[in-house]
């Protein structure tokens, strides 16, 4: 039933401020497309230690930031002159292709204010034809998004097709990608037709085949089973996967199919050959010391939230 459970390892992407990262785990590549996922909060600060949590402008390739939002908000900037307050349950798709810099900052006085904030942000790999595609950002309202309900059940349809629903948020390759709410008892299960599907527990608690799995724990179903998660409490879940896409190389911010590129993509990071956001270039995350790239597979050191 299941082919792996993955807990969930603090890392801190600085300034007191820690995150569970799911994705890359050492035993684990990637789940279909995705290749990193972290948890960010429940947090709650002052307004002065939510400014300091603001992750300056930073590179990527190869690959699409998902930013999904329970609680609070924060404002993107980009490379392209975008710039988009994250709102809960949008869905936000930041595609890197050839290379891309941007920021995230907690400066809106909403956000200030509430003093909670928690996110979920993923990374999908390109496939190789679409590594060296032009940058692009698109926000998706929730009312763009497909909504399920059932007894005890309600899912939004993040990204992909799935459970019968389309969803219009382009993505690059077959994926699923869903945030899923379960009231005690009410019983579901990851959508078929994908051979790599898992359930990441963000809230509660759910059974499945008689064993009970928490908060940080992400559960690799095995290929060809049809598992029923039962919540043993109201809980939340992100039900994710797709078809996999091979090798992929993966250092900081940066993943490609070709060790080669990610050389190249460091080398124009510190040649100032990325562009900033034109409207936040006042400062920014200089290339690390490590040098080192990494297959995905391994257990890269705490970097930066995205």
């Amino acid at each position: 039933m299941l082919d792996q459970v993955i807990t969930a390892h603090s890392a801190s992407i600085g300034n007191g401020f820690d995150v569970k990262r799911i994705l890359p785990y050492r035993l684990r590549r990637m789940l279909g497309p995705f290749i990193f996922m972290d948890h960010a909060g429940p947090v709650s600060k002052t307004p002065d230690e939510l400014e300091k949590m603001d992750v300056l402008p930073h590179p990527h390739i190869g690959l699409s930031t998902v930013s999904y939002l329970f609680d609070g908000q924060v404002t993107h900037r980009d490379s392209l002159g975008v710039q988009q307050i994250i709102r809960p349950g949008e869905v936000n798709w930041m595609t890197a292709g050839r290379g891309i810099a941007h920021s995230e900052r907690f400066e809106d006085p909403a956000m200030l204010a509430s003093n909670a904030f928690e996110m979920v942000q993923t990374w999908v790999a390109l496939p190789e034809a679409a590594e060296e595609s032009a940058p692009a950002f698109v926000n998706y309202q929730p009312d763009e998004l497909p909504v399920f309900t059932d007894t005890g059940v309600w899912m939004r349809l993040i990204a992909g097709d799935a459970y019968g629903l389309t969803n219009g948020v382009a993505t690059h390759s077959p994926l699923f990608y869903a945030h899923v709410v379960l009231q005690a008892g009410a019983r579901f299960g990851p959508p078929r037709g994908f051979p790599e599907r898992g359930a990441y527990v963000a809230k509660g608690s759910v059974e499945v085949n008689g064993h009970t799995y928490g908060v940080g724990q992400l559960l690799v179903f095995s290929k060809g089973v049809d598992p029923v998660l039962t919540a043993k409490e109201p809980s939340t879940l992100m039900l994710l996967g797709g078809e996999p896409l091979g090798e992929r190389f993966i250092w900081w911010n940066f993943v490609s199919s070709s060790r080669e590129r990610i050389e190249q993509a460091k080398a124009d990071w510190q040649a100032g050959r990325i562009p900033l956001p034109p409207n936040d270039n006042a400062e920014f995350v200089p290339l690390p010391a490590d040098d080192r790239s990494r297959p995905a597979g391994s257990n890269p050191s705490p970097q930066a939230l995205s």
